[in-house]
């Protein structure tokens, strides 16, 4: 059986998109389920948009996904001889011919055409000479076949067929020398012995053009399989108006990266009603007979309860590694890692992102609260001065700090005022931590230990005093 090798080729024109990402990661996992290899290549030959920066996006996002190439990263714009020296021979052979045409001038062929209602593909009128003319620029366009069909059988699409008379004479090296994306992406395929090239549906129509650069090369076809795009909710194609459509801005928002992951490969493939998978599960089970045909989903609250479940499932000392870029981006100063693991344990089922959790922390780290003044007006009222007075002086004359001597001071603070442990909870937790949602508040306090514990009741009932 031949190797299975697949490719994931991104231009480096802007961020890796969410679509971009799903591409990727179908790549990486077919490859990954067969044994195979998983090739990176950047697509760098539009120099005026190609960045190092977007090069270093992409390589940054695809490292954070886990999603690791076996070869590359190579770049075309290190491989122009390769590309002139088969557009050279295709010329040798007839197979080219040389465009003399304008850019003005096609432009106008163009608008000619939509205007009598044709297709604007080119009118082939430098297909028709035979003679050269020396000193002008020109580009080299493939002569297509005029008549038949190009088939392309593809693995999620099924048999799709083209007729060659609605295709075009493309260009494939400009008049200032640089080769285009289609003869680039057919070499490089070729000579990289891509098997498998799996990419969007939108790239579906260069597909029968590529075939018959292959056949014009003599190079194999390798199986093609075209997914479905991603849709926003109301089915128009995913972009901002959605929300954040890069990998990086998730990583920002506080999802981890495996989430990102899961969502993803459930956007347009599915094994049965299986929603959460392994990375090691995913290798296992994925193949492109469950690629679905129509458009994925794309909903941000789908992808925030994923990454809420991949919260809730890591473990705690892995959580806190992952939280703790976002505790030092809001100021924070850290302190020791046994004392940080179990704060965040204490927040681990309340947050659906790490912004969240981070957000969740700050009575923990910082003594700079603001007590809610809606939660201090239903909370901290004159009747509940004294109960609060009398849990202070309990908690302050404790002998040990934990959650059971806590807890004490509670009930029998309870047992002399009639109060249900809600009435009293909810005025020492407003207290603590400056509103009325927290972890449970025997847990909270244990954490913040005595001397802040006491001092944020003195303030409070200093606030109820006033």
């Amino acid at each position: 059986m031949t190797t299975i090798r697949t490719r994931f080729p991104p231009s480096p024109t802007g961020h890796l998109h969410i679509g971009g990402a799903r591409t990727a990661l179908f790549n990486y996992l077919f490859a990954r389920h067969h044994g195979g290899q998983f090739v990176l290549r950047i697509e760098d030959t539009d120099r005026e948009r190609s960045t190092d920066e977007s090069v270093h996006g992409i390589l940054d996002g695809l490292g954070w996904l886990g999603l690791e190439w076996d070869e590359g990263p190579f770049f075309q714009s290190q491989r122009y001889d390769i590309y002139t020296e088969h557009a050279e021979r295709l010329l040798k052979e007839g197979k080219l011919y040389r465009c003399y045409c304008t850019a003005l001038e096609l432009e106008a062929k163009r608008k000619e055409a939509m205007e009598a209602g044709r297709s604007p593909t080119y009118d082939r009128t430098c297909r028709k000479r035979t003679e050269t003319l020396p000193g002008l620029p020109y580009a080299l366009r493939f002569m297509a076949p005029l008549d038949g069909t190009t088939t392309v059988p593809d693995l999620v699409k099924g048999v799709v067929q083209f007729d060659n008379s609605e295709l075009d004479d493309l260009i494939v090296v400009r008049s200032d020398g640089t080769p285009t994306y289609n003869l680039c992406a057919v070499v490089d395929d070729a000579l990289m012995h891509i098997s498998h090239v799996i990419r969007g549906e939108d790239h579906l129509t260069n597909t029968p053009k590529q075939i018959q650069l292959y056949r014009a090369l003599g190079f194999d076809e390798p199986k093609f399989a075209h997914i479905p795009l991603i849709m926003g909710v109301d089915r128009s194609r995913l972009s901002k108006r959605h929300g954040a459509t890069s990998v990086t801005a998730y990583r920002d928002m506080g999802y981890l990266p495996h989430a990102l992951v899961n969502y993803l490969v459930r956007l347009g493939w599915s094994h049965g009603d299986q929603e959460i998978f392994t990375p090691e599960e995913l290798i296992e089970k994925f193949s492109l007979e469950a690629v679905n045909t129509s458009a994925a989903i794309f909903n941000p609250e789908k992808a925030e309860w994923v990454n809420f479940h991949y919260i809730k499932a890591t473990p705690v000392p892995e959580l806190t590694a992952a939280a703790k870029p976002f505790l030092v981006a809001k100021g924070y100063a850290l302190p020791d890692d046994e004392w940080l693991q179990r704060m965040v344990k204490t927040l681990q089922e309340r947050a659906k992102t790490l912004i969240e959790l981070a957000d969740q922390a700050r009575f923990y780290l910082t003594d700079d609260i603001q007590i809610d003044p809606d939660a201090a007006a239903k909370h901290l009222k004159p009747e509940i001065k004294e109960p609060l007075r009398q849990v202070r002086d309990r908690l302050f004359a404790a002998n040990r700090w934990d959650e059971d001597t806590i807890h004490a001071s509670f009930n029998a603070v309870i047992e002399a005022s009639g109060l249900k442990l809600g009435k009293l909870a909810q005025p020492v937790r407003v207290a603590v931590t400056g509103g009325t949602a927290s972890p449970g508040i025997f847990e909270v306090l244990d954490l913040l230990g005595k001397e802040r514990s006491v001092a944020r009741l003195d303030r409070a009932l200093a606030a109820i005093a006033n």
